[in-house]
Parts: C-alpha cells; structure tokens; sequence
C-alpha cells in the first residue's frame, strides 16, 4: 500500500543545533529511494508503507547511534485506495485552486 508521511524526527538531549542529525535521516531517505520533500519543520515522504516504515525505523537508530539519547518523533500519514497520488499532485491541486480562486 502506498503512504505519504510528514515525519518529523526531534533528538532529545543533544544540545541546540539539530541538522546534522536531520541530514543524517535525509541520507537515510535517499538511502532507501523514497521520494522526499523536505520543509522547515520536518519531511514528506512518498512510497510503500513497508519501505518508509523501515526507513523511519532506521532513522531512529541512525541519530541514536549519533548519540541521541531520546527521540520525539512525530508522524502524520495518509493513505487512498481509489487511486495513487503524488506529493506533487496534492500540492499542485491546492495550488491550482489558489490560481484560480474567484474566477467564478
């Protein structure tokens, strides 16, 4: 089954500068040949549950292995069985909603 994530890995107790351990996840991510979109605040993730489960799960050991020794994280997801959806195209509706809005 196809999944779209906003993941957002927080370490705990490892000071105030968090992007080398956001990087290392995004190695992981890239690692794993999903599809990302990486935004202030966290990461979209497209692609089989499975494989951005297993990703996820191996982003926890990666920052713990780095020294974390909590992790908050916090996972929004969507799935649909009618049809596949890309990040992009859930984007893109909104956007082309806003382009268009009051031409009615």
């Amino acid at each position: 089954m196809k999944v779209i994530v906003d993941l957002c890995v927080v370490p705990i107790g490892v000071g105030v500068s968090l992007s080398p351990f956001i990087a290392a996840c995004q190695k992981v991510l890239a690692d794993a040949g999903l599809k990302t979109r990486m935004h202030a605040y966290g990461t979209n993730i497209e692609g089989e549950w499975e494989a951005v489960m297993d990703a996820v799960k191996r982003c926890h050991r990666t920052v713990h292995q780095m020294g974390a020794p909590r992790i908050s994280t916090t996972i929004r997801l969507g799935t649909r069985v009618d049809r596949e959806q890309s990040l992009e195209e859930k984007v893109g509706s909104v956007e082309d909603k806003l382009a268009h809005a009051g031409e009615d």
